[in-house]
């Protein structure tokens, strides 16, 4: 018809209201199949009521946040290193044990996986002068000899201050690292040289470094030791 309403116009309003209102159905009725929220990860073994003893006082174990699987361990205020961390947090007020230790990790993980590739740059950024020195040292032997290292952190299960100091302006904090790596260097044939792909459990203690009221945010590796 001549100046009337099309009709296909009609039909596919009609269409388009069918539509929406199925989309609005479904999209706002839960179906019973969503997932539930999943449960904070927990190391293995993990007890909120454990403790560890540290010159004969309990230290408190926390768990770390919730997307770790880290178990935090820190000392008790009654102890030597824990009176000492809470001078660190008076002298600092971002300071707090928690949040080192978190950042503790993350410093354990880059400097880890620099040395392993070489990287010397971020290794000069996280370690003292005269850390960084024996690191590259041994990086350019590995280089000279033709060497490759691979290393893979499996598992952070725990880490621990072991002792914590402040001296004047400079505060220094032992961490205690519990992990699964695995650790293996290989030679120019590609034939292993130290080491294995089988994963190991590993005590690491590092000695970390800040001088309290700089500028500069960071902790600077200073030392290195197994257990």
């Amino acid at each position: 018809m001549t100046g009337g309403f099309p009709l296909d116009l009609i039909l596919f309003a009609m269409v388009a209201a069918f539509l929406v209102l199925r989309l609005r159905s479904v999209l706002g009725r839960r179906t019973g199949f969503e997932r539930p929220p999943a449960p904070e990860p927990r190391a293995p073994g993990y007890d909120p009521r454990a403790a560890r003893t540290l010159d004969g006082v309990a230290e408190e174990v926390r768990p770390a946040p919730a997307k770790s699987g880290t178990r935090q361990v820190i000392p008790d205020a009654r102890t030597a290193p824990g009176a000492a961390l809470g001078r660190i947090a008076a002298a600092d007020r971002s300071f707090t044990p928690e949040g080192f230790l978190a950042g503790a990790e993350g410093a354990f993980r880059m400097i880890v996986a620099a040395f392993a590739a070489g990287d010397r740059q971020t290794l000069q950024a996280l370690l003292s002068e005269q850390t960084y020195a024996g690191f590259e040292q041994a990086i350019t032997a590995r280089e000279q000899a033709g060497e490759q290292q691979r290393t893979e952190i499996r598992a952070v299960h725990e880490m621990g201050i072991e002792t914590a100091e402040l001296r004047g302006n400079i505060a220094e904090i032992v961490v205690r690292f519990v992990t699964d790596q695995v650790n293996m260097t290989t030679g120019r044939d590609g034939e292993v040289v130290t080491g294995s792909d089988a994963i190991t459990e590993l005590h690491d203690f590092w000695t970390f470094q800040r001088e309290v009221g700089s500028a500069d945010p960071a902790w600077k590796l200073t030392a290195t030791s197994h257990g």
